[in-house]
C-alpha cells in the first residue's frame, strides 16, 4: 500500500509539472481600451489590443524600432531635453539619457526666439531643461532626474535594439526666412523691389549687411 502511495504521488507530480511546462509556453500580455493588463496564453485579435508574447522584447508595431515594453512607457511619458550651446550640464545631462538608453528628443535654445519660447514653457531661462511627460525638471542632477525617470517606468540599463539611432537635435522654434534674392510673384503684393535690368543700365543695389549674431540671446543661464 505504501508503495502505490508513492508512485501514485510521483506520477501526480510528473502531471503537474508537465501541465505547467506546457502552460508556459507562451503567455500574451495584452492592455484593454481601460488600460487593464490581462495575461492569456490565447493571442487576441490584433483589432481589439496590441499583444506581444513576454519576455521576448517584441517591437509594438512593425514600424517601432523599439521593445515592445519600452515603447509603452515612451508613449506615456516622453522625455524632452532643452539645451544650448556652450552648456556643459546639458551635456551631462545627455551622457545620463543616452548611457541609460533613455529615447529622447533634443530641442535647442540658442536663438531670442528659442529664448522666449522656453520662458513660455517653463517660466524661467535656465538650462538645461527636462521633461518626463508632464513633469518639468529644472537644472541639472544625476539623482533627481534617475528618480523620476525609475518612477516613470523606464529601465535602468539600456534596451534600445543594436540599429536604433536617436534623431538630430532640433531648434526650439523653427523660423523659415525668406530665401535672398526672390523674385517677387506679380499679383502678391509684395513690398521688395524688383530691380529691371533688361534694355537698361541700372544694376540691383547690393544687399544690406547681415546683423551681428549675439552668442548669447537674452542672457540664458546655464
Amino acid at each position: 500500500m505504501k508503495k502505490y502511495t508513492l508512485k501514485w504521488v510521483a506520477a501526480s507530480l510528473l502531471l503537474v509539472l508537465g501541465a505547467g511546462a506546457a502552460q508556459a509556453q507562451t503567455l500574451y500580455r495584452s492592455v484593454g481600451p481601460d488600460g487593464r493588463v490581462t495575461f492569456s496564453d490565447v493571442p487576441p485579435p490584433a483589432s481589439k489590443s496590441k499583444a506581444a508574447p513576454t519576455g521576448t522584447g517584441a517591437p509594438a508595431s512593425a514600424s517601432s524600432p523599439l521593445p515592445y515594453e519600452l515603447q509603452q512607457v515612451v508613449n506615456r511619458y516622453p522625455v524632452t531635453l532643452y539645451t544650448g550651446d556652450g552648456c556643459g550640464p546639458c551635456g551631462s545631462g545627455r551622457i545620463l539619457l543616452t548611457s541609460r538608453g533613455i529615447p529622447f528628443s533634443e530641442r535647442t535654445v540658442n536663438t531670442a526666439e528659442d529664448v522666449a519660447a522656453l520662458q513660455r514653457l517653463s517660466g524661467d531661462t535656465s538650462l538645461p531643461f527636462l521633461t518626463v511627460g508632464a513633469q518639468q525638471i529644472k537644472g541639472y542632477s544625476d539623482a533627481e532626474w534617475t528618480q523620476y525617470l525609475d518612477a516613470a517606468g523606464y529601465p535602468k540599463t539600456s534596451k534600445l535594439p543594436s540599429g536604433y539611432s536617436a534623431a538630430a537635435a532640433t531648434p526650439l522654434v523653427a523660423v523659415q526666412r525668406p530665401a535672398a534674392n526672390a523674385p517677387a510673384t506679380p499679383g502678391t503684393g509684395a513690398s521688395a523691389p524688383v530691380v529691371e535690368t533688361v534694355n537698361t543700365r541700372q544694376r540691383p543695389s547690393a544687399p544690406p549687411p547681415e546683423p551681428a549674431v549675439n552668442p548669447n540671446p537674452a542672457g540664458i543661464r546655464f
